[in-house]
C-alpha cells in the first residue's frame, strides 16, 4: 500500500480499489503523533489493516497499528 496524500488528519493510502484509505492521525502509531508528516511521506509503502468500511459514505478506515 502507498501513501499518497497527507493532512492534518492523517494519511490517504492507495489500497488498490476503487477507493483510497484513510489512516487517521490517531491510527498512524501507537505513540502520539502531531504532524502526520513526521510518521509518513508521501510514495512510501506502509503496511495497514482495515478497521472500517462504510459503504453509504464510501469511506474505508486503515490502521498502521499492526
Amino acid at each position: 500500500m502507498i501513501v499518497i496524500l497527507i493532512n492534518k488528519n492523517g494519511a490517504f493510502v492507495d489500497i488498490g480499489v476503487k477507493h483510497d484509505g484513510l489512516v487517521h492521525i490517531s491510527e498512524l502509531s501507537d505513540n502520539f503523533v502531531k504532524n502526520p508528516s513526521d510518521v509518513v511521506s508521501i510514495g512510501d509503502i506502509v503496511k495497514v489493516k482495515v478497521i472500517k468500511i462504510d459503504l453509504e459514505r464510501q469511506k474505508v478506515s486503515l490502521s498502521m497499528k499492526i
